[in-house]
């Protein structure tokens, strides 16, 4: 088999980017059919990227295939979210720790710089969806900063499916700016290189994640 071309493995990158957060996010309804023509008409790209991009969300349990039926979003099931929040409380806390203590220079720099936007951000003026996008970004920073990979690669699918969770019910809830403004304190605790608050916070954030899901469902 003839290895891919470079810029063919960019656009495949580039189109499971897209795709993956339209799931997360949604924006592709729990069931909907996956159309690999319209995607990558949509995208922009040819239907060969779309493809490996899909591939790589059945991986993710973001996208499902059924032989002679096609392949369709997953459903967001709400009976998973204890075991979801329980691998994040493990995790989670790890993760921080690890990037409080091993975050570059420049990595804290970005990470204090994350909170100041958050920080001054107008909470009540934001879409819902807009102030979860913020989530992504500091989960994501923060498993970055890790500097483990593998550790990174699992919590960004459990912070995914977290996430698609909370998009069910988020227009249930009253409000979701407490959950955003505290990546303030778990941010600069990272930053200063404080493991131990870092990693309470991290477990907290999880933990209060699952309350307010619950409290609506």
């Amino acid at each position: 088999m003839q290895a891919p071309e470079e810029g063919e493995t960019s656009l495949a990158e580039a189109a499971y980017r897209q795709l993956r957060d339209k799931l997360i996010m949604l924006e592709i309804k729990p069931g909907a059919p996956i159309n690999d023509g319209q995607l990558a008409a949509e995208l922009g790209v040819g239907r060969t990227p779309v493809r490996e991009a899909i591939k790589r969300l059945e991986v993710d349990h973001l996208v499902v295939s059924y032989p002679r039926r096609g392949t369709f979003a997953t459903i967001v099931d709400i009976t998973e979210l204890a075991d979801v929040s329980d691998i994040r409380e493990l995790l989670e806390p790890l993760a921080a720790r690890r990037a409080a203590t091993s975050a570059s220079a420049d990595m804290r720099a970005e990470l204090r710089e994350v909170a100041r936007t958050i920080s001054g951000i107008d909470a009540t003026l934001r879409d819902k969806r807009e102030l979860m996008r913020y989530d992504l970004t500091v989960h994501r920073l923060i498993y970055r900063a890790a500097g483990n990979p593998h550790l990174e690669d699992t919590l960004i699918r459990y912070d995914n499916l977290a996430t698609r969770i909370w998009c069910l019910v988020l227009d249930k809830l009253p409000s979701v700016a407490g959950h955003i403004t505290e990546h303030v304190g778990l941010l600069e605790a990272v930053a200063d290189g404080d493991a131990d608050l870092a990693a309470k916070l991290a477990l907290e954030h999880v933990s209060s994640f699952e309350k307010s899901v619950r409290q609506v469902l």
